[in-house]
Protein backbone atom coordinates (compact mmCIF):
# COMPACT_ATOMS: atom_id res chain seq x y z
CA UNK A 1 0.00 0.00 0.00
CA UNK A 2 2.83 2.16 0.74
CA UNK A 3 4.49 1.81 -2.19
CA UNK A 4 1.19 2.07 -4.20
CA UNK A 5 1.18 5.88 -2.51
CA UNK A 6 4.36 6.33 -3.34
CA UNK A 7 3.63 5.63 -7.25
CA UNK A 8 0.65 8.20 -7.16
CA UNK A 9 2.72 11.01 -5.40
CA UNK A 10 5.32 10.56 -8.28
CA UNK A 11 2.49 10.29 -10.87
CA UNK A 12 0.69 13.22 -9.71
CA UNK A 13 4.13 15.19 -9.20
CA UNK A 14 5.32 14.16 -12.80
CA UNK A 15 1.70 15.75 -13.88
CA UNK A 16 1.99 18.41 -12.29
CA UNK A 17 5.49 19.27 -13.90
CA UNK A 18 4.43 18.70 -17.29
CA UNK A 19 1.44 21.15 -17.01
CA UNK A 20 3.75 24.22 -15.46
CA UNK A 21 6.20 23.53 -18.43
CA UNK A 22 3.32 23.45 -20.74
CA UNK A 23 2.32 27.02 -19.24
CA UNK A 24 5.48 28.36 -19.16
CA UNK A 25 6.69 27.65 -22.73
CA UNK A 26 3.33 29.06 -23.62
CA UNK A 27 4.07 32.48 -22.11
CA UNK A 28 7.43 32.42 -23.57
CA UNK A 29 5.82 31.72 -26.83
CA UNK A 30 4.36 34.89 -26.42
CA UNK A 31 7.72 36.58 -24.87
CA UNK A 32 9.04 39.80 -26.86
CA UNK A 33 13.01 39.59 -25.99
CA UNK A 34 14.40 35.84 -26.77
CA UNK A 35 17.71 36.47 -26.44
CA UNK A 36 19.75 39.02 -25.00
CA UNK A 37 18.03 42.12 -23.27
CA UNK A 38 19.49 45.78 -23.73
CA UNK A 39 18.42 46.44 -20.11
CA UNK A 40 17.41 44.81 -16.38
CA UNK A 41 13.66 45.36 -15.44
CA UNK A 42 13.03 46.79 -12.96
CA UNK A 43 8.96 47.22 -12.21
CA UNK A 44 8.70 44.41 -10.17
CA UNK A 45 10.91 45.84 -7.70
CA UNK A 46 8.37 48.17 -6.52
CA UNK A 47 5.59 45.93 -6.09
CA UNK A 48 3.81 45.73 -2.34
CA UNK A 49 3.52 41.95 -3.59
CA UNK A 50 7.03 41.22 -4.38
CA UNK A 51 8.12 42.47 -1.09
CA UNK A 52 5.51 40.86 0.74
CA UNK A 53 7.27 37.23 -1.16
CA UNK A 54 10.64 38.41 -0.24
CA UNK A 55 10.07 38.37 3.35
CA UNK A 56 9.97 34.64 3.87
CA UNK A 57 10.32 32.92 0.31
CA UNK A 58 14.05 31.30 1.18
CA UNK A 59 12.61 30.18 4.59
CA UNK A 60 12.82 26.58 3.63
CA UNK A 61 15.82 26.11 1.30
CA UNK A 62 18.07 28.68 0.17
CA UNK A 63 18.07 30.91 3.32
CA UNK A 64 19.40 28.00 5.32
CA UNK A 65 21.74 26.89 2.84
CA UNK A 66 23.45 30.86 3.10
CA UNK A 67 23.73 29.99 6.53
CA UNK A 68 25.30 26.94 6.55
CA UNK A 69 27.67 28.81 4.61
CA UNK A 70 28.58 31.73 7.11
CA UNK A 71 28.12 29.79 10.29
CA UNK A 72 31.25 29.77 11.54
CA UNK A 73 32.83 32.70 9.23
CA UNK A 74 33.52 36.45 11.17
CA UNK A 75 34.25 39.57 9.29
CA UNK A 76 32.14 42.04 7.39
CA UNK A 77 29.36 40.46 4.90
CA UNK A 78 27.84 42.35 2.19
CA UNK A 79 24.26 40.74 0.91
CA UNK A 80 23.93 41.97 -2.76
CA UNK A 81 20.72 42.44 -3.75
CA UNK A 82 19.04 42.31 0.06
CA UNK A 83 15.51 42.67 -1.13
CA UNK A 84 13.48 43.48 2.20
CA UNK A 85 16.45 42.17 4.60
CA UNK A 86 14.96 38.55 5.00
CA UNK A 87 18.17 36.65 5.10
CA UNK A 88 20.36 39.57 7.33
CA UNK A 89 17.64 39.12 9.78
CA UNK A 90 18.31 35.38 9.85
CA UNK A 91 22.05 35.85 10.25
CA UNK A 92 22.10 38.46 12.34
CA UNK A 93 22.00 35.79 15.44
CA UNK A 94 25.09 35.37 14.11
CA UNK A 95 27.70 37.86 16.29
CA UNK A 96 30.87 37.47 14.22
CA UNK A 97 29.36 38.89 11.29
CA UNK A 98 29.09 42.33 10.79
CA UNK A 99 26.34 42.32 7.86
CA UNK A 100 25.79 44.92 5.52
CA UNK A 101 23.14 44.92 2.29
CA UNK A 102 21.90 46.80 -0.73
CA UNK A 103 19.88 46.81 -3.32
CA UNK A 104 18.80 48.89 -6.12
CA UNK A 105 15.08 49.70 -5.05
CA UNK A 106 14.40 52.50 -2.41
CA UNK A 107 10.90 51.11 -1.73
CA UNK A 108 12.75 47.37 -0.82
CA UNK A 109 15.40 48.96 1.26
CA UNK A 110 12.85 51.21 3.25
CA UNK A 111 10.37 47.96 4.03
CA UNK A 112 14.30 46.00 4.98
CA UNK A 113 14.33 49.17 7.46
CA UNK A 114 10.90 49.11 8.48
CA UNK A 115 11.21 45.58 9.53
CA UNK A 116 14.16 46.82 12.16
CA UNK A 117 17.22 46.35 10.53
CA UNK A 118 19.93 48.87 11.09
CA UNK A 119 19.56 51.93 9.01
CA UNK A 120 23.30 52.71 8.87
CA UNK A 121 23.96 48.79 7.86
CA UNK A 122 21.90 49.22 4.22
CA UNK A 123 22.22 51.22 1.61
CA UNK A 124 20.33 52.30 -2.35
CA UNK A 125 23.12 50.89 -4.92
CA UNK A 126 23.17 49.43 -7.81
CA UNK A 127 25.31 45.83 -7.76
CA UNK A 128 27.80 47.13 -10.63
CA UNK A 129 28.40 49.83 -8.89
CA UNK A 130 28.50 49.81 -5.43
CA UNK A 131 30.14 52.97 -4.03
CA UNK A 132 32.18 50.46 -1.47
CA UNK A 133 35.71 50.77 -1.41
CA UNK A 134 37.91 47.94 -2.09
CA UNK A 135 38.17 45.11 -0.01
CA UNK A 136 35.34 46.49 2.06
CA UNK A 137 33.94 43.06 2.78
CA UNK A 138 35.58 39.51 4.07
CA UNK A 139 32.48 37.73 2.48
CA UNK A 140 29.62 38.41 0.31
CA UNK A 141 26.43 36.94 -1.09
CA UNK A 142 23.43 37.02 -3.69
CA UNK A 143 20.53 34.94 -3.92
CA UNK A 144 18.70 34.49 -7.33
CA UNK A 145 19.54 37.94 -8.09
CA UNK A 146 22.36 37.21 -10.43
CA UNK A 147 20.31 35.99 -13.19
CA UNK A 148 17.90 38.74 -13.66
CA UNK A 149 21.01 41.59 -15.09
CA UNK A 150 21.68 41.66 -18.71
CA UNK A 151 24.95 39.65 -20.02
CA UNK A 152 27.00 43.01 -19.46
CA UNK A 153 25.70 43.51 -16.19
CA UNK A 154 26.69 39.92 -15.10
CA UNK A 155 30.21 40.74 -15.75
CA UNK A 156 29.70 43.97 -14.35
CA UNK A 157 28.51 42.49 -10.81
CA UNK A 158 31.28 39.75 -10.58
CA UNK A 159 33.66 42.03 -11.31
CA UNK A 160 32.15 44.74 -8.61
CA UNK A 161 31.83 41.56 -6.63
CA UNK A 162 35.96 40.73 -6.33
CA UNK A 163 36.64 44.09 -6.22
CA UNK A 164 35.13 44.31 -2.44
CA UNK A 165 35.26 41.11 -1.40
CA UNK A 166 39.26 39.84 -0.04
CA UNK A 167 37.88 35.72 0.98
CA UNK A 168 35.03 34.21 -0.34
CA UNK A 169 31.46 34.58 -2.23
CA UNK A 170 28.35 32.78 -2.43
CA UNK A 171 25.61 33.38 -5.25
CA UNK A 172 23.15 30.91 -5.87
CA UNK A 173 21.31 31.26 -9.41
CA UNK A 174 18.82 28.94 -11.14
CA UNK A 175 20.64 26.53 -13.99
CA UNK A 176 18.84 25.31 -16.84
CA UNK A 177 17.16 21.58 -16.24
CA UNK A 178 17.27 21.36 -20.62
CA UNK A 179 17.89 23.05 -23.88
CA UNK A 180 14.38 23.93 -24.28
CA UNK A 181 13.77 26.30 -21.45
CA UNK A 182 17.21 27.47 -21.53
CA UNK A 183 18.16 31.18 -22.43
CA UNK A 184 16.39 34.43 -21.28
CA UNK A 185 13.11 33.90 -19.75
CA UNK A 186 9.90 36.90 -19.54
CA UNK A 187 7.76 35.26 -16.79
CA UNK A 188 6.85 36.80 -13.89
CA UNK A 189 10.34 38.31 -13.43
CA UNK A 190 12.91 38.20 -16.83
CA UNK A 191 16.14 35.89 -16.07
CA UNK A 192 18.65 34.07 -17.92
CA UNK A 193 17.87 30.38 -17.11
CA UNK A 194 21.49 28.85 -18.39
CA UNK A 195 23.30 25.83 -17.90
CA UNK A 196 25.79 25.37 -15.39
CA UNK A 197 28.66 25.65 -17.61
CA UNK A 198 27.55 29.04 -19.27
CA UNK A 199 28.21 30.49 -15.85
CA UNK A 200 31.09 28.92 -14.58
CA UNK A 201 32.63 30.98 -17.63
CA UNK A 202 30.95 33.47 -16.27
CA UNK A 203 32.59 33.26 -12.86
CA UNK A 204 36.04 32.12 -14.04
CA UNK A 205 36.62 35.34 -15.89
CA UNK A 206 36.73 36.77 -11.90
CA UNK A 207 37.70 34.50 -9.59
CA UNK A 208 40.37 31.93 -9.12
CA UNK A 209 38.89 29.03 -8.05
CA UNK A 210 35.31 28.53 -8.41
CA UNK A 211 33.18 25.20 -7.08
CA UNK A 212 29.46 24.50 -7.35
CA UNK A 213 27.23 22.60 -4.87
CA UNK A 214 23.33 22.40 -5.44
CA UNK A 215 21.17 24.02 -3.71
CA UNK A 216 17.41 22.63 -2.06
CA UNK A 217 15.67 25.30 -4.38
CA UNK A 218 14.46 23.79 -7.44
CA UNK A 219 11.75 23.83 -10.01
CA UNK A 220 10.10 22.22 -13.02
CA UNK A 221 12.11 24.04 -15.19
CA UNK A 222 15.34 25.02 -13.34
CA UNK A 223 18.12 23.34 -10.82
CA UNK A 224 19.15 25.41 -8.06
CA UNK A 225 22.69 25.75 -8.12
CA UNK A 226 25.61 27.94 -5.64
CA UNK A 227 28.87 29.58 -6.92
CA UNK A 228 31.43 29.34 -4.18
CA UNK A 229 34.07 31.66 -5.20
CA UNK A 230 37.18 32.53 -3.76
Amino acid sequence: MIKYFSYIGKLLKKIEDFLIRYRIQTRLNKSKVKSNPESQQLEVYYEESFADELAFWGEDNVWREIELLLATKEGNVVDMCCGVGGTIRRLEKYKKLNICGFDISDFLIQSAIDAGIDQSKLKVANAISTGYEDNSFSYSYSIGSLEHFTEEDIDSFLKETKRITTQGSFHQIPTARDEKFSGWLELDQSYYNMPESWWLEKFQKHFDDVQTIDSSWNDSISFGTWFICK
